[in-house]
């Protein structure tokens, strides 16, 4: 339910992203842009494939993250896909949505629109935590977007969740993230880095010392936003509602509606999404693959991403050789 910062539609209009007050890290061969929609803009990370024709991929992140939180497993994957990371309404360099929507079909909306304005489904889309349940919604509702469907420790119901997801999940809470920014407003951003890294990786060390520089620098323009708080504990609120929700508009209902192709990834590790909800999760997404990492936690594509790229690799070769064949 979190990570962290580290290593029918009209069409868009294009431009590069706003320089915002302090300055966004690209890396070496990304590109970012702001596509404006109608009631949101969005911030899109680009790391374009080594040739032109390449199928296109979208990467979603989880709670707290951005597109930066691909920005490891993008270049090993560039030599298959034509990649795009996008920043979530509210969260890295995108601005909330005008409706205040940050709920799961509510960030699924924007994914969606997105992609019908740009054009370029369907993608391999990829997710990750917050971003696996937007992308498994996605995926349910409009299968024509979707390739293949990749999920790394998707945010999917739970009838008990771990104690250490209860800090998370008491964001949603109504007054508990105010009370939160008030109580921690000493807290350093090296020390709030250091936090979210422990809860969310399996072994902490290994993040590098430039990495931790770079997070550290993200986390400080992140609590400059006036609406950082607002924006988390309004998608943790719609990370609870989609947990409570039943029938066909449930997740686990949609995650059987599921067509493309899925790999699972979960690690043994984590502390956000409990590892015992991969065995569901095989079992409701049909014919998927599950990828289990016995040290990572809860962004393995960050921890791991060589492992990563060469199951996604795996999923997306087998799905391009039954289509060239077909």
């Amino acid at each position: 339910m979190s990570s962290t910062e580290l290593p029918g539609t009209r069409s868009a209009d294009t431009a590069p992203a706003p320089s915002p007050r302090r300055a966004v890290r690209v890396a070496d061969g990304e590109e970012l842009r702001s596509v404006a929609l109608p009631g949101l803009t969005l911030t899109v990370r680009s790391r374009p494939g080594v040739r032109t024709g390449l199928p296109p991929a979208l990467y979603v992140h989880g709670l707290g993250g951005s597109s930066q939180n691909w920005s490891a497993l993008m270049p090993l994957l560039a030599d298959l896909v034509d990649g795009e990371a996008v920043d979530l309404p509210g969260f890295g360099v995108s601005p909330p949505p005008d409706d205040g929507n940050y709920s799961v079909t509510g960030h699924a909306r924007a994914v969606i629109r997105l992609l019908d304005a740009s054009g370029r489904g369907p993608v391999h889309l990829f997710g990750n935590s917050l971003g696996g349940a937007v992308a498994t919604r996605v995926a349910a509702v409009r299968p024509d977007l979707v390739r293949t469907l990749t999920l790394v420790s998707p945010a999917l119901p739970e009838l008990r969740a771990q104690r250490s997801a209860w800090p998370t999940a008491l964001l949603a809470v109504p007054g508990v993230a105010g009370l939160f920014a008030r109580l921690s407003r000493d807290w350093t951003a090296e020390q709030r880095v250091r936090g979210v890294l422990a809860l969310c990786y399996g072994d902490p060390g290994l993040v590098t010392d430039e990495g931790l520089r770079h997070a550290v620098e993200e986390m400080e323009r992140r609590l400059e936003l006036p609406y950082f708080w607002d924006a988390m504990a309004r998608s943790s609120r719609g990370i609870v509602d989609a947990y409570t929700l039943g029938g066909q508009h449930g997740l686990w209902r949609q995650a059987e509606r599921v067509l493309a192709p899925t790999l699972l990834i979960y690690g043994r590790r984590d502390r956000l999404v409990s590892y015992r909800m991969a065995r569901r999760a095989a079992a409701a997404f049909r014919g998927s693959r599950l990828l289990s990492l016995p040290d990572a936690g809860h962004v393995a594509m960050m921890e791991y991403p060589e492992t990563v790229a060469a199951a996604a690799r795996e999923l997306i070769a087998d799905h391009d050789a039954r289509h060239d064949g077909s």
